[in-house]
């Protein structure tokens, strides 16, 4: 290891060594008072060093200098960086994973799938993904929608809440949204509330396009689906439009 230019920069680096790097980086920067602070956005806890907003991303730009950390080594580091309890650790894979979003492939598919077994506990982890890196993937033509079938049926809420998000951006590249709908249509009866949420964003972008046929599809669900996604999708709608959403009697 060598420094230049007051950057710290790799030779020969092995996962080990940009784990334990990450791991010294978050230890040094920790803030309890932080943790507290964004402690509740997280229902189901927050488990984290505190770093202050932009930490993470500023030492992601430092280490990503070095050419050698590459979507290999990425790959390898960041199974043990997800499974870690400390939010900042998956934050940092995902963030690398997305600054070398030009050499994707499928193994960066598989590997993703095989994430949610043992991380992605949280709702802005999963975000990350479907916002930037699962979208990537299909407008790169790597993966197709079809791809994420069985995420619908997958045991894990956050893999499955992952497929609407990802499929926001789809609404801006295609003109037959019926197909989108009919995809996500077993999510619409999902038992769990952060899919609820994913679900209700997802439609509530699609009617900001195509208000009718995204209507038409609501309307159909409007007694069977749970609340939650009904008042996602029309927040954006008045008052009076919102009442054709109620739920019968």
């Amino acid at each position: 290891m060598e420094r230049r230019s007051g950057l710290i920069k790799f030779t020969d680096m092995t996962p080990s060594d940009l784990i334990s790097e990450i791991r010294a980086y978050c230890a040094a920067n920790a803030d309890e008072a932080n943790v507290i602070r964004y402690s509740r956005y997280f229902k189901g806890g927050f488990n984290a060093y505190g770093l202050a907003n932009g930490m993470v991303e500023a030492k992601v730009k430092e280490l990503l200098q070095d050419k050698g950390i590459d979507i290999i080594m990425i790959l390898d580091t960041a199974p043990e960086l997800v499974k870690s309890e400390k939010y900042e650790e998956t934050g940092f894979a995902l963030l690398m994973l997305n600054q070398r979003h030009k050499h994707y492939s499928m193994k960066v598919f598989e590997a993703i799938e095989s994430w949610f077994a043992f991380g992605i506990h949280n709702w802005a982890h999963a975000d990350m993904l479907g916002m930037w890196i699962l979208p990537d993937l299909i407008k790169q033509q790597v993966v197709n929608m079809e791809d994420f079938r069985p995420w619908l049926k997958s045991d894990f809420k956050f893999q499955r809440r992952c497929v609407p998000v990802t499929l926001i951006k789809s609404l801006k590249t295609t003109d037959d949204f019926n197909v989108l709908f009919d995809f996500i249509e077993p999510l619409m009866t999902d038992r769990e509330r952060e899919v609820h949420q994913g679900c209700g964003w997802f439609l509530r972008e699609a009617w900001k396009i195509k208000r009718e046929v995204t209507e038409a599809f609501l309307l159909k669900h409007k007694d069977t689906a749970p609340r939650l996604i009904i008042q996602y999708a029309t927040e954006k709608m008045t008052k009076e439009e919102r009442l054709r959403f109620r739920k019968g009697k």
